[in-house]
């Protein structure tokens, strides 16, 4: 059995590898999930003497197959409780990300596999983040980040980086949506601000947010 805080450490290793480590260190799961490193090392031997992550002292770790699989039926049953809270309760995609941090611990197959049945199979959650199937297989992203197009390049808004919740309001203050089109107007050389135009109207943001945006073009 799989505690809860160790399906956290998993999930949180999982995501750090996405964004480019092949083996992460302990410092910067202690980051990810606000904890001390001397924490993260002792659930790490836990995690290896169950076999769910190879982990070398002072060398970071990684996920075994096992590890990777529970890793990705967390993330799966996260983003499919934050699709059926949107599309079937109605809740904003900025309400939904910590209620979903709580169910996603549920252990019920059998519900997470109904859910994904009722909800039609989606591939993406709210915020644009693939569904892992049940096997654990997940799409690769092939979105572009907004800091990486020209000017007068436009694409539609597919993804968010940032799914928190002030992060998310400051979009719906702005006018951005997934579906919605942006094109770049011009863009700040001091600061790498970037102006871009979203449903016939311009607003500029800065580099801190376009580095959250991805587009598909």
């Amino acid at each position: 059995m799989v505690t809860q805080s160790e399906e956290n450490y998993l999930k949180a290793i999982y995501h750090l590898v996405k964004q480019g480590s092949s083996v992460v260190s302990t410092n910067a799961i202690a980051k990810k999930i606000h904890t001390k490193a001397s924490s993260v090392t002792d659930m790490l031997k836990k995690l290896a003497d169950k076999e769910l992550v190879d982990y070398k002292k002072y060398q970071g770790v990684c996920l075994t197959k096992k590890g990777k699989i529970i890793a990705a039926n967390v993330i799966r049953k996260h983003r499919l409780w934050e699709v059926f809270l949107v599309e079937k309760l109605k809740f904003s995609w900025d309400e939904v990300h910590d209620i979903a941090e709580q169910l996603e611990h549920i252990k019920s197959e059998k519900l997470i596999n109904e859910i994904d049945a009722f909800l039609e199979f989606p591939s993406h959650d709210p915020h644009g983040d693939p569904i892992p199937d049940r096997h654990g297989n997940i799409v690769k992203n092939n979105s572009v980040n907004l800091l990486e197009i020209k000017i007068g390049d436009e694409g539609v808004l597919a993804h968010v980086k940032d799914s928190s919740d002030i992060f998310l309001k400051y979009l719906n203050k702005n006018n951005l949506a997934l579906g919605y089109k942006i094109k770049v107007i011009d863009i700040e050389p001091f600061d790498s601000s970037i102006k871009i135009e979203v449903k016939a109207k311009q607003i500029v943001i800065s580099k801190n947010v376009a580095k959250n945006l991805f587009i598909n073009i």
